[in-house]
């Protein structure tokens, strides 16, 4: 489903978008070009809006029959979400993550698009424009970073792991208590940043490991494809791999390799 001339045109469209829509916004929004959602953390803008409203005309038209699972769309239709449980190839799309740091100006805010079909990703694309750093995976086909490989390797021996966590403020008690089991010697936790930026911080081998308390495919399955081909592994507090259309049992970890995830696990479920 994925050949080079759809991966190529898909980051194509992707640059485009981010380049006509998302940066000639940032750092010059109005108050009125910023939009509360569920509250003060959770903000939407009109960047947000009009780069996933032309990326799924685009998308869609690149892969006719295809669907697309927008964070915004589903926002505002919630049965839009549904489409993760259907036949149609799904583009799943976050126009911008890390609304908060884009609003703020900050520098740490990416776009993300994967291709998933029957609960398996199939293809991802992690831009973060600032930089200008595109990465892209494709299932059992490797990761690359601005066309090179990308190897998450693994953490070296005795070294303190670096891990970032969902903030305490965005979890239900018994999450609070499973991150607390990160608490220990020999790990390092702070609160994330844009997801997708930390996957790429995991898949390129400068943080060692995630762990978030939320399941939303638009902020997860490009990065959790990324980390997997680029040799790194991830499992939910269950010990089961992440289940794109949800139900899992949280918090999960995605890890730089298959040993560090499941350090990870055991750490969270003695904090739970």
């Amino acid at each position: 489903m994925i050949d080079d001339e759809l991966a190529a045109a898909v980051e194509g469209a992707i640059r485009r978008t981010v380049a006509e829509e998302v940066m000639p916004r940032w750092r010059q929004l109005s108050d009125d070009d910023v939009v509360q959602k569920s509250g003060p953390h959770d903000l939407v803008t009109v960047a947000d809006q009009r780069a996933e409203d032309r990326l799924s005309r685009t998308l869609t038209a690149l892969l006719p029959g295809s669907v697309v699972v927008g964070e915004e769309a589903v926002h505002a239709k919630p049965a839009v979400y549904e489409a993760l449980h259907g036949e149609a190839p799904v583009w799943i799309v976050d126009p911008i993550d890390g609304t908060r740091q884009f609003v703020r100006g900050n520098e740490g805010f990416c776009t993300l698009v994967a291709l998933a079909r029957y609960g398996e990703i199939l293809a991802s694309w992690t831009y973060v424009p600032v930089p200008g750093e595109m990465a892209v995976a494709r299932h059992r086909g490797g990761a690359l970073l601005n066309g090179e490989a990308l190897v998450a390797g693994r953490p070296e021996d005795g070294k303190v792991l670096e891990v970032a966590t969902s903030h305490p403020d965005f979890t239900t008690e018994a999450q609070k208590h499973a991150l607390l089991g990160l608490r220990t010697e020999g790990v390092s936790p702070r609160p994330c940043g844009s997801a997708g930026v930390e996957y790429l911080s995991v898949a390129r081998g400068t943080l060692d490991a995630v762990a978030f308390s939320w399941e939303a495919a638009w902020d997860h399955a490009a990065g959790l494809l990324l980390v997997s081909e680029a040799g790194g592994a991830n499992s939910t507090l269950g010990g089961e791999p992440f289940r794109l259309a949800g139900g899992n049992a949280l918090p999960f970890t995605a890890a730089r390799d298959a040993g560090t995830a499941r350090r990870m696990v055991g750490l969270l479920r003695a904090g739970s």
